[in-house]
């Protein structure tokens, strides 16, 4: 009998085995910003969890590098989530010291290396089932209620991320709607005024190259140079227009953040759509004319939603550079989840730093699955032109 392996299956087993052998699980620090002592698997949970948990990970990582069903693959990769996910919150509680409310236990590079090698094993299973995009919605919406219940069962109430979030529950939710506000106003705010001008560039080609490389500039300047760019003039608004400082606009703060993330949003905006556009087959621009439509009923008709997908992905790209790029609207007063993170760095409280970053992460992670489907779901067979 020949045994088969699987080539992802050989880089995953690899992670796993160092990950569960030789990085540590969990860190124990007497306070937030103490250096942190190492825990392996078997010193960070109870005597009977530790080899289990064990068990679980290598009869994964062999289910992983084996040839095996898709079936089986996804169990051994769910299973391996979920006793993970599980047991970080045990080792939390079993590694504080009764009573003590300075410790702090956080997961270690080992658990991130397993979570990593375990979520590539079901994203990979999850391609190769080729499920439809409502399907994968619901596998989002079944992972966010999984982890969900994770956070209202209060099992991880010991790890030390969620100590920061106690300490700051209000905080952190107001930073969040900053955070979702600035992504998604100035992707908004992008759209108008980029889908007309995309439509502008594709129908006047002198005008296209002009915009697009000023749009490619902009795009080249670093986010925070371009933050602090913004500082002066509207730092000038603010104190000679009239209304504008009441409207909010000043030099540090929401205003300049969002200018630039709306700068930012442009290009991919303008160019999908004057690509989406130009991939139009010119047969069924032909035949929209042989029946009388005017020019404009041909864009909404015909044109706008042939390029609707094309368009869709601009503003996918657009969505998730914008959750990543707000973070650092702190570093001027804009807030979002940035606040923490670089309150994090300046304590050097990873743990700090992970209360802005997952989120963030999180959100970015979400966005693209559920605009993939979305896309997919518009797409549009595109007829073939006739020859003539």
């Amino acid at each position: 009998m020949t045994i088969r392996f699987d080539k992802l299956g050989v880089v995953i087993a690899a992670i796993v085995a160092y990950a569960a052998f030789a990085a540590p699980f969990a860190t124990f620090r007497a306070n937030r910003i103490v250096p942190g002592e190492a825990r392996s698997i078997l010193e960070a949970l109870p005597a009977m969890l530790g080899p289990l948990l064990l068990a679980v990970i290598v009869v994964a990582a062999v289910v992983a590098l084996l040839k095996t069903p898709l079936i089986l693959r996804l169990a051994a990769s769910v299973v391996a989530l979920a006793a993970l996910a599980l047991l970080i919150g045990v080792a939390g509680s079993f590694l504080t010291p009764e009573g003590n409310s300075f410790a702090r236990i956080s997961p270690a590079s080992g658990f991130w290396l397993l979570i990593f090698a375990f979520t590539l094993l079901l994203a990979d299973v999850l391609t190769r089932l080729n499920l439809s995009p409502w399907a994968r919605i619901g596998v989002l919406v079944v992972a966010a209620a999984a982890i969900g219940m994770l956070l209202v069962s209060g099992s991880w109430n010991s790890l030390s991320i969620l100590k920061e979030y106690a300490n700051r529950a209000d905080s952190f939710w107001a930073e969040g709607s900053k955070h979702v506000t600035l992504a998604l106003g100035s992707l908004a705010a992008a759209v108008i005024a980029g889908l007309p001008l995309g439509i502008l560039c594709h129908r006047v080609e002198k005008l296209r190259a002009g915009v697009l490389n000023v749009l490619n500039i902009i795009q080249t300047i670093p986010s925070i140079a371009l933050f602090g760019l913004l500082i002066a003039p509207l730092g000038w608004v603010a104190t000679h227009v009239p209304g504008a400082a009441s409207l909010g606009i000043r030099g540090i703060g929401t205003a300049p953040a969002f200018v630039a993330l709306f700068l930012y949003s442009l290009l991919p905006v303008v160019a999908n759509t004057v690509v989406g556009l130009a991939g139009v087959p010119r047969a069924a621009n032909d035949a929209a004319r042989g029946m009388g439509m005017t020019d404009r009923q041909r864009l909404f008709g015909v044109e706008f939603p042939l390029a609707f997908p094309v368009i869709l992905t601009g503003i996918r790209i657009v969505l998730v550079q914008n959750i990543g790029l707000a973070t650092i609207a702190a570093l001027i007063g804009g807030g979002g989840f940035g606040v923490f993170v670089f309150q994090g760095v300046g304590q050097t409280a990873m743990d700090l730093v992970l209360l802005g970053a997952v989120p963030t992460v999180a959100l970015a992670f979400a966005a693209a699955i559920i605009l993939d489907a979305v896309i997919e779901m518009t797409s549009t067979r595109r007829p073939e032109a006739q020859p003539a």
